[in-house]
């Protein structure tokens, strides 16, 4: 048999094949909610403008309140033979409540149907990532202040730099995950425009208020043009750029835990509820939330590519390649919320060892810069002739096998005779940070006014 619900058309069924490769309602079930709450919207305004009686548009509302509550309670049978979420509810619905139901459809298409499901559910789902922004923001920044200054090595290229702090190196990624933030939330305004009303493409002769379904959704207004309502997806590709990007971050924050809790860094340990053992190595504590976390950024940007291919060569207005915008959304924002639930946890739970990271923070003659800049406020030197200096103070402690520190005033005259025993101040690397107070620099004061500006503002 033809599909009751579109087959005029047609003679006969789809081959299985056909109902394999069309079907969507393995994944697309998920708009249900949204589903409902479009089709709510959609009968009010039937019934204000006229266009479908009172009593009719009443029954078809109270059906899709019990179909609602039905899919809710987990009791709702869902029908491949019915291919996606809106046939399902809309058989369900005329089971319910007889030929009434035929009315929903009046003035809408299954086109700007799913439009709108989309994105309401791109919606909902970018503010719940917010708030775990959020959330793990305050959790850094706490644990910031509690290390505003907590020393420890800075890198570049791997390779130690100059001490930081470790509140420092945690409020750069409470900066990073607040343009994050700013990232989900431009794409939310941009997205908050109700498609309802386009129909298949092109509007409708129905006198409809699109104003009124708009409003009753939530969204900012209606959007301007059928064409563009229906055809595309930037919306959904936008959540998912600014997906892709967080996920980077946190991916980044992840490698550097694994390389923290290795026992050649043992700079900080993971508590057991996010550490995993080795069936073979009883001395194993591996770092598997961090790495999972680490991984799966790899499947939240691999969506953001699928979506981009599916639809570069898509001429307007609707086409069926649009069905694989779903899968790979919904596993991309799910994925980045389970990442963010995970990446909190670990960082409430994660201890550092204080003692250890100021132990390594002057490893590699990390505040050789410190002497450099010394030269030029105490001696008036020109910066590069101080970094040659500085280069070979450097060359002099590693072929004696010592610190910058632990050489001689002598040694130190020996290169530049100018030196003073006051240079052994800017040596150390608690003097190092605290001397660092340019805004935005690790200073601890810094670190602390940084730290409380963010939980002031995050609260």
């Amino acid at each position: 048999m033809s599909n009751k619900m579109w087959g005029g058309r047609f003679a006969s069924g789809p081959d299985a094949i056909m109902e394999e490769i069309n079907a969507s309602i393995g994944f697309d079930q998920k708009l249900a909610s949204q589903d409902i709450a479009g089709s709510l919207a959609h009968v009010a305004m039937l019934a204000k403008t006229g266009i479908v009686d009172a009593a009719d548009a009443a029954a078809i509302a109270e059906g899709l309140k019990t179909i609602r509550g039905e899919i809710e309670s987990g009791s709702f049978t869902f029908s491949r033979a019915l291919e996606d979420i809106h046939m399902n509810v809309e058989s369900r619905l005329a089971a319910l409540v007889g030929p009434a139901a035929g009315r929903l459809h009046t003035a809408r298409s299954r086109n700007d149907q799913v439009a709108l499901d989309f994105r309401l559910w791109v919606r909902d789902t970018a503010d719940q990532i917010d708030g775990q922004l959020r959330d793990l923001q305050k959790v850094l920044a706490s644990k910031a202040l509690e290390h505003a200054g907590s020393v420890m090595p800075g890198f570049t290229h791997m390779q130690s730099a100059q001490p930081i702090t470790f509140g420092h190196h945690l409020l750069a990624y409470v900066e990073m995950l607040g343009r994050d933030r700013g990232r989900f939330q431009d794409a939310r305004k941009r997205l908050n425009e109700c498609p309802l009303g386009a129909a298949a493409l092109a509007g409708t002769s129905f006198p409809i208020d699109r104003d009124q379904t708009a409003k009753a959704l939530g969204f900012d207004r209606p959007t301007a043009n059928s064409l563009d309502s229906v055809s595309d997806r930037d919306f959904a590709l936008e959540a998912l750029a600014a997906a892709a990007i967080c996920a980077t971050h946190l991916s980044r924050f992840a490698e550097e835990i694994v390389l923290w809790a290795t026992s050649q860094f043992a700079f900080a340990a993971l508590s057991d509820k996010f550490s995993t053992g080795s069936s073979i190595m009883p001395q194993k504590r591996n770092p598997d939330a961090a790495e999972l976390v680490r991984g799966k950024s790899g499947r939240v940007i691999g969506a953001l590519t699928g979506l981009l291919i599916v639809m570069k060569g898509l001429p307007l207005a609707y086409s069926k390649d649009m069905q694989e915008d779903k899968e790979g959304t919904f596993d991309s924002l799910q994925t980045l919320s389970l990442c963010l639930a995970a990446m909190t946890g670990m960082v409430a739970d994660l201890a550092p060892d204080t003692a250890r990271m100021e132990a390594a923070a002057g490893a590699g003659f990390s505040t050789a810069t410190d002497l450099a800049d010394w030269l030029v406020r105490a001696l008036n030197m020109p910066f590069r002739d101080a970094h040659h200096v500085t280069g070979r103070v450097v060359a002099l402690a590693a072929e004696k096998k010592v610190g910058l520190e632990d050489l001689s005033l002598d040694d130190l005259r020996g290169i530049e005779p100018k030196i003073t025993d006051a240079v052994f101040a800017v040596l150390g690397v608690q003097n190092s940070v605290a001397s660092r107070v340019s805004y935005g620099g690790t200073a601890p004061a810094n670190v602390k006014s940084q730290a409380e500006r963010w939980l002031t503002a995050l609260q």
